[in-house]
């Protein structure tokens, strides 16, 4: 877990900047497609970081393109963590077979 801490400690900033950006386009299509902007949020992290629902559906271009934007932020973040936690029990992986 400490691993995993300092690890998340060292791309946070990147971290901070993907899961704003998510938070900005929900918001973006929300305001598009006349939603509220609890609902614009909650499309953008269901499907950024799932395969979505499908409660909520974007109608427009530009709202289908942004939805295409979150899918790939979703992929960097869930990439970012893995890649973190991978890291993390390799180092602890190693740390066990030294001692």
């Amino acid at each position: 877990m400490v691993g995993m801490r300092d690890g998340l400690g060292v791309v946070w900033p990147i971290l901070s900047f993907l899961l704003t950006l998510m938070v900005l386009l929900g918001i973006a299509i929300s305001l598009l497609e006349a939603w509220p902007l609890v609902d614009g949020i909650y499309f953008a992290f269901v499907s950024g970081l799932t395969i979505g629902y499908g409660d909520l559906v974007p109608k427009t271009h530009l709202s289908r393109a942004l939805a295409i934007c979150i899918g790939f932020i979703g992929i960097l973040l869930t990439g970012l963590v893995a890649a973190v936690g991978v890291n993390a029990l390799t180092a602890a992986l190693e740390k066990t077979h030294k001692t």
